[in-house]
């Protein structure tokens, strides 16, 4: 009876370790953006690892993907612009 609850045990132990060590390795995301959204003008800007373009109406295809991207809704005023569309490609 003792040798299978030591048996039970260390098998247990072995999983609680193996869990844990694999929850340490979260993995780094794959690009970071950044979106500055002050009233009037809003940048999108990708940090890393992306590319970025308008696709509010589709995908231009004339339209070349680049770092960093900003609209204005126009107007000027203190009101929300409505969301707009934001297409972004990996650059792997």
């Amino acid at each position: 009876m003792a040798r299978t609850i030591l048996r039970a045990t260390v098998v247990f132990a072995a999983m609680a370790l193996g869990w844990a060590v694999a929850k340490a390795q979260t993995p780094a995301p794959d690009f970071e953006l950044i979106v500055d959204a002050p009233v009037g003008a809003t940048t999108i800007t990708c940090v890393k690892g992306c590319t970025l373009a308008w696709v509010e109406r589709g995908v231009n295809p004339s339209a070349l993907p680049a770092a960093a991207f900003s609209y204005n809704c126009g107007g000027g005023s203190v009101q929300r612009c409505a969301s707009g569309k934001v297409g972004g490609w990996s650059s792997r």
